[in-house]
């Protein structure tokens, strides 16, 4: 692929899983149910025309007025869908690294959710888990400990056990993230 510049290459790491599961929900009429406690969780984010936007693609809608009122963020997401529905080797690797500062405040609002009973973001965040520890190192570790952040368990100790620096540097971020939540 091309070389592509780092902020976006952090967006698209940072949303590999819904980008793979929408590219799968295209290809595949059972996915789509998987799918769906992803976009129910991202339209309680505020991220409507997004969801909207994937809802279209989902549908067989694959045009540029798809870009039409989306941010920037939003605008990556999108064409990083659509481009690897038409050359799967495009879609950003799960396993990789993103920035945590990035990835975190996003991961935090989930679990936050999840913690405050709020069953889409449960399901969301199971989805999430699974497709996680269905990939190598660090990403593969986060996706165990899920359950126990939705439990409440926040001693970093506990979390990080056999996590390498940058594993951990996300976990603390999200820890960072899940106690700004809950101060509100």
């Amino acid at each position: 692929m091309t070389s592509i510049p780092d902020q976006e290459e952090q967006i698209r790491l940072s949303h590999a899983v819904l980008i793979h599961q929408v590219v799968h929900a295209c290809q595949n009429d059972t996915a789509k149910q998987q799918l769906k406690p992803m976009l129910d969780m991202a339209s309680q984010q505020s991220w409507h025309e997004l969801v909207s936007a994937i809802n279209k693609i989902v549908a067989g809608e694959r045009g540029e007025n798809l870009l039409a009122g989306l941010d920037d963020e939003d605008t990556i997401i999108i064409k990083s869908i659509l481009l690897g529905l038409q050359n799967p080797a495009s879609l950003p690797e799960v396993q990789q690294q993103a920035d945590p500062t990035m990835a975190a405040p996003g991961l935090a609002s989930m679990i936050n959710a999840a913690c405050r009973g709020d069953t889409n973001a449960l399901q969301a965040a199971s989805f999430m888990a699974d497709q996680m520890t269905n990939t190598q190192g660090d990403m593969r570790q986060l996706g165990g400990i899920m359950k126990r952040l939705i439990d409440g368990e926040r001693n970093p100790d506990i979390l990080t056990k056999k996590m390498t620096a940058n594993g951990k540097q996300l976990v603390l971020q999200l820890l960072n993230e899940l106690a700004k939540l809950s101060d509100h």
